[in-house]
């Protein structure tokens, strides 16, 4: 096969699927609103979808996606919900049923057990309307009729890609809907990669006697020795009242050492630098390290609540790249 047909091909594939997602996104409007209503106003049952082949893969990751995203749900194996598993649904459950045809053989037991009872929300998600599943549905979601990709319209291409979507719209409404936000999301995601890009400045930041304060009427001369113990290469300055008021760096000292012989008797709130860069706790540590890089700094005071002048932490370039954010 010459190379120029093979970009053709693969070009084609996305172009079809594509087309397919704007039929998608042209399908979504009141139904689509009241199974949204209807998944986050589920306070005292349970998420659980189930699907046959494909669609039983794509249901679970419809259920990963929810669950991950402050939607718990988990995923039931339609084969074998006739053989025992029908009883991991029950009263006030909300059943998702996934099935291009809506007529799977293995779907029909579930149906009837959710239909018998009332207490059980069974929300139909497939492309044919005078399916049994359609039919059965108390909500229901009509999937676009779409073109499969590749010769013959027979593999099933388009309709999954189609699938795998309105799953993510259904998991990323909810998720907006409950305000479920990055702090929420790092909560159920405390290994891999992701975690290390969701860590947050109070993740890494030194606390208590960590923090290098130092008075702001203390001397220059007994601030070397602090600066020195603390091996920060920085000073947090504070007032009386333990109100943030300058920040001192073992630079600011040699730039002042080499203008004023006699500074070591100077107090500190003479020679600060007044009002220093300081970040929320709750700010990503690779944004603090991107304010680090802008501002050619190597630390950050950091606050709470918009309080920038009351120091709860500190926080060193060395913090965040140890924990290899880069």
């Amino acid at each position: 096969m010459k190379k120029k047909n093979i970009i053709k091909i693969a070009r084609e594939v996305v172009k079809i699927e594509t087309n397919s997602l704007k039929k998608l996104e042209a399908n979504i409007g009141k139904s689509f609103e009241q199974i949204i209503k209807t998944i986050v106003n589920c306070k005292n049952g349970k998420i659980i979808i189930s699907g046959v082949g494909k669609s039983g893969i794509i249901g679970k990751k419809w259920s990963a996606t929810l669950s991950s995203t402050g939607t718990p749900s988990f995923f039931l194996d339609a084969s074998n919900a006739s053989h025992g598993d029908l009883g991991q649904i029950t009263s006030n459950d909300i059943l998702i049923l996934i099935s291009l045809s809506g007529q799977s053989e293995e779907l029909k037991n579930i149906i009837q057990y959710s239909s018998r009872n009332k207490n059980i929300k069974l929300i139909g998600v497939t492309s044919k309307k005078d399916s049994l599943l359609y039919q059965n549905a108390d909500l229901k979601f009509l999937l676009p009729s779409v073109k499969e990709a590749g010769p013959g319209n027979f593999v099933p291409t388009s309709s999954t890609t189609v699938q795998i979507a309105l799953g993510d719209a259904i998991a990323i409404t909810c998720m907006v809907y409950k305000k479920f936000g990055k702090l929420d999301f790092k909560k159920f995601h405390p290994s891999g990669s992701l975690s290390i890009k969701l860590k947050t400045v109070e993740d890494l930041m030194l606390l208590g006697k960590r923090i290098p304060f130092i008075n702001e009427n203390v001397s220059m001369k007994d601030a070397l020795k602090i600066i020195t113990k603390k091996n920060l290469g920085t000073l947090v300055i504070r007032n009386n009242l333990n109100y943030t008021t300058g920040i001192l760096t073992d630079g600011d000292i040699k730039r002042i050492s080499n203008i004023k012989l006699t500074f070591e008797n100077l107090k500190l709130k003479k020679v600060m630098k007044k009002k220093p860069i300081s970040v929320d706790k709750d700010m990503l540590a690779a944004q603090a390290l991107s304010i680090m890089n802008n501002k050619k700094i190597t630390s950050l005071c950091v606050h709470q609540n918009n309080k920038k002048n009351k120091t709860v932490g500190f926080i060193h370039i060395h913090n965040i790249l140890n924990a290899n954010i880069t």
